[in-house]
């Protein structure tokens, strides 16, 4: 594949606001979005894990890459989740960005139906491609087995980007193993290699990887874009383990949420899709307290 608008560097898996009834914000999703791209973040990766893209129906995530879109972010700065557990939806919606300009989708494999063989993943996303039918699709797999319980791995991918060498673009691995990443380097060097487990990153980059779309980017990028350095300083490093250890004392959407009602100064960032429950307020000023205690801005 030889597209020159590839997914690298930092990009942000962006958190998806709600309002008291639990409807989507668009106007707050959009202005978000619009935030990170100025704080120099590539581009925005809706309807992911961060972004309780699960949670949300297929309308209404239609309805919030439309709002995107209209609020000034241009398609070569999204990648979208488009992956559901119906095939049905996930042809829906893949559609539905390549109609509206938006090349990248970032894809699940099916979620329900557990220990599935490697062929049944790969029968999975070559259906999709075929059914598709469109040479604009740029397709980024998702690796999260800890949520999906099903993975793609290294050599599913080489035989899916070898058959499908003009769509296939990358991949996000977000399972935290190093080992797997390292393989995919190896297996699919071709191929945009992005991380989601953020401490990975210098090794990555040192790998010959891609980037990272990533979750913390919503809160802190500065200290996401500091470990895409050709030389990573080990007090950049020490900062992101810093972070992390705060944050492992909290469920960590929940915590994301918090954190950007603080440094916002708008409490209605602490709001969740269910089944996501909302920090109790004294949660919340541990949180708060604690990331101050360590030099982070919270608002």
């Amino acid at each position: 594949m030889t597209d020159d608008n590839r997914v690298r560097g930092l990009w942000c898996a962006t958190l998806t606001p709600v309002g008291p009834d639990g409807s989507l914000d668009e106007a707050r999703m959009a202005g978000h979005a619009r935030d990170l791209l100025a704080k120099g973040v590539e581009g925005v990766a809706p309807f992911g894990t961060t972004g309780e893209g699960p949670s949300f129906s297929v309308t209404e995530r239609r309805s919030g890459l439309e709002a995107l879109l209209r609020g000034g972010i241009a398609p070569r700065q999204i990648v979208v989740g488009t992956g559901c557990a119906s095939l049905t939806d996930t042809l829906a919606l893949t559609r539905h960005a390549l109609e509206n300009g938006v090349a990248r989708c970032l894809v699940l494999p099916p979620f329900f139906y557990k220990n599935l063989s490697d062929d049944a993943v790969y029968a999975l996303y070559a259906t999709l491609v075929d059914r598709v039918a469109d040479s604009r699709l740029r397709l980024y797999v998702y690796h999260i087995p800890q949520f999906s319980s099903v993975g793609i791995w290294p050599d599913t991918l080489r035989r899916l980007a070898d058959a499908y060498p003009q769509v296939v673009a990358g991949v996000k691995d977000s399972a935290g193993d190093w080992t797997n990443t390292a393989r995919l380097l190896d297996r699919v060097p071709h191929l945009d290699v992005l991380v989601g487990h953020e401490p990975d990153l210098p090794k990555l980059m040192r790998g010959g990887g891609a980037g990272t779309i990533c979750g913390i980017a919503n809160v802190y990028p500065d200290i996401v874009r500091a470990l895409l350095a050709r030389d990573v300083a080990a007090a950049d490093e020490a900062r992101m383990a810093q972070f992390l250890a705060v944050l492992a004392r909290f469920p960590f959407l929940p915590a994301f949420k918090a954190i950007k009602a603080a440094q916002s100064g708008d409490a209605a960032w602490n709001a969740l899709r269910p089944p996501w429950l909302d920090l109790a307020d004294s949660a919340r000023t541990d949180l708060v307290a604690s990331l101050r205690g360590a030099g982070f801005d919270v608002g």
